[in-house]
């Protein structure tokens, strides 16, 4: 195969791991950082073949598309706030590790902190103690579980069990489900689990109550620290376990679990203004596009804002799209056209709209 591209495409497409599946964390954990390669001019681009300026399209969609965690002031408040609980990981399985709770609304990117943070953590264990545990199971360091609409203790049970591969997954009663499930974990020594979409979850009924009252006994039997993701986490009242008044005092869940918010970037103030400039010049060098200049972003910051309101998940979504259309319409940067005619998620252009 003499197009470089299709040989790139090859190997470093989308990757298509499941998280939810310890075969997809495991990918996700291990995998490499995608290699780079040249980005050509217009002169250069004029001179390839048809397949060849397609797959070289791809490849840079593919590129842009994926670019570096950026290590913004959201994501290292929320790694200190990780760090402080997970001290408590080092206790001795006797004592209660705290949890952490990462609760904001949608688009802020928690849960790219989440699985980042389980990420560096599942690398660390691997260092120091190898992907084998004494007793020869294979070590996860990690489970990963979202959660779904409507979910029961039975199927948090199930969800647990198909991360491990368990085969037993969808059979058996709660309690032989929850057996195995602490199994797993024990057989495989996991230290932390992260359960994502955790507003799934109505607290306030029979089954959100189940549910908060299985992980509260899976903190109590398991030695691990739990990292909760979702949205609106307080006001569903998961920290007063969907209790009301007096009564709310009463919920383990507010004394044992941190809650850890994540906040849009503002330009109100000058250094928020400047938190925003610095976040989009550091994205800026990773997009391949012909004609790409510094600046091309931090000039447009102010437009950037407003269609976005400082939202990474939006900002990302707009970037993703306005480099397809930079790349398909021959445009070959990101100018404000461009950046403004790109439609995004529907909060983000109502808002931006309104402005």
């Amino acid at each position: 195969m003499s197009n470089p591209w299709a040989r790139w495409l090859a190997v470093h497409d989308t990757a298509l791991f499941q998280l939810s599946r310890k075969v997809g964390w495991d990918a996700f954990v291990n995998a490499a950082p995608r290699p780079d390669f040249p980005t050509l001019t217009i002169a250069e681009m004029a001179d390839l073949g048809p397949e060849e300026a397609e797959d070289y399209g791809e490849a840079r969609i593919v590129w842009n598309a994926n670019p570096p965690t950026v290590r913004t002031q959201q994501l290292a408040s929320a790694y200190q706030v990780i760090d402080e609980v997970m001290a408590s990981n080092r206790r001795d399985a006797d004592k209660l590790r705290g949890s952490v709770v990462i609760d904001a609304e949608p688009y802020l990117g928690k849960t790219t902190i989440a699985t980042r943070y389980a990420r560096d953590f599942h690398r660390r264990i691997y260092r120091r103690y190898g992907h084998t545990t004494a007793e020869g199971n294979q070590r996860l360091p990690v489970a990963f579980v979202p959660l779904n609409e409507g979910i029961t203790l039975k199927g948090l049970n199930q969800k647990l069990l198909e991360f491990y591969g368990h085969p037993a997954a969808r059979r058996g009663s709660r309690t032989e489900l929850t057996a195995l499930a602490i199994d797993c974990v024990a057989s495989c020594d996991t230290r932390l689990i992260v359960i994502d979409e955790l507003h799934f979850v109505d607290f306030a009924g029979r089954h959100g109550t189940e549910v908060s009252n299985h992980l509260k006994g899976l903190a109590n039997e398991l030695p691990v620290t739990f990292i909760y993701v979702g949205v609106g986490l307080r006001e569903r009242r998961f920290f007063d376990e969907g209790l009301h008044g007096d009564q709310a005092v009463l919920a383990q869940t507010s004394r044992r679990a941190t809650r850890c918010p994540v906040v849009p970037f503002t330009t109100g103030t000058d250094a928020g203004a400047r938190a925003w400039a610095t976040l989009l010049a550091t994205l800026e060098p990773h997009y391949k596009l012909a004609r790409a200049r510094p600046g091309m972003l931090t000039d447009h910051a102010d437009l950037l804002h407003r269609r976005t309101q400082g939202r990474i998940g939006s900002l990302t979504a707009l970037l993703d799209g306005a480099c397809a259309r930079a790349i398909t319409t021959g445009t070959e940067v990101l100018d404000a056209d461009v950046l403004s005619s790109v439609r995004i998620d529907n909060a983000a252009e109502r808002l931006s709209h309104s402005a």
